[in-house]
């Protein structure tokens, strides 16, 4: 399991990294609200772990962040900010759980395993955007209410794409998550299943949702 943890007092930074390694959770570490976007944007995390009071950009406003880019992803807020209004304000940013300092290492992990569990059980099987829906118990992809018929390659490569909508991905992301394999800049294989997939679901409709962002990749949303 990966964890992201963004959270500026260094020591007590270091302190959570090397207890969540040591449970073999791999952890990156960002010591303000900035580089904690950047980490986020660029890679795939299990669950994240926020102080509030951080530099650059608060844990209240990247909760916001990363629950509107993608809300299945759990979020732990651990904070000094111990009142009841702070913990509602929290809560309404998109936290799942909310943990004051100081606190007991061993609740924290209870914490994450809990928030972590609670999420893989409660996931949809059925992914949506705009009109578009996938449902992934019965391998079925509807636009409008009209069935799109996708092969499985397709269909896994729309699937990550809406696991991780509003988000650019790059060739080489989904060579690794799509293809399970290293990004090969020689081969055009990833351009053309994109334009086999924006066919499917894009040619016939008015509003495009399968979007070519030059020269970084290609993002799904609502144009």
């Amino acid at each position: 399991m990966k964890i992201l943890l963004v959270e500026d007092e260094v020591s007590l930074a270091s302190f959570i990294k090397k207890g969540l390694e040591a449970e073999s959770f791999s952890t990156d570490l960002a010591y303000d609200g900035y580089v904690g976007k950047q980490l986020f944007q660029k890679n795939e995390y299990d669950a994240v772990i926020l102080d509030v009071n951080l530099p650059s950009l608060n844990g209240f406003d990247l909760c916001r962040l990363i629950k509107r880019e993608n809300e299945r992803i759990p979020v732990l807020m651990l904070t000094a900010l111990d009142t009841l209004d702070d913990k509602i304000k929290g809560f309404d940013a998109g936290a799942d759980d909310y943990l004051p300092k100081p606190f007991a290492f061993k609740e924290l992990l209870l914490r994450i395993r809990a928030i972590t569990k609670r999420h893989v059980l409660s996931h949809s099987t059925i992914l949506r955007l705009a009109d578009l829906t996938l449902d992934l118990d019965r391998k079925v992809v509807t636009r409008a209410e009209r069935r799109i018929e996708l092969t499985s390659k397709e269909f896994a490569l729309l699937e990550y794409m809406l696991l991780h909508k509003g988000k650019i991905i790059s060739r080489a992301e989904l060579a690794e998550r799509v293809w399970d394999t290293d990004f090969d800049s020689n081969t055009n294989v990833i351009d053309v299943y994109i334009n086999y997939l924006r066919k499917k679901i894009d040619k016939e409709f008015s509003s495009k949702l399968l979007h070519t962002v030059i020269g970084m990749g290609y993002s799904l949303h609502e144009s």
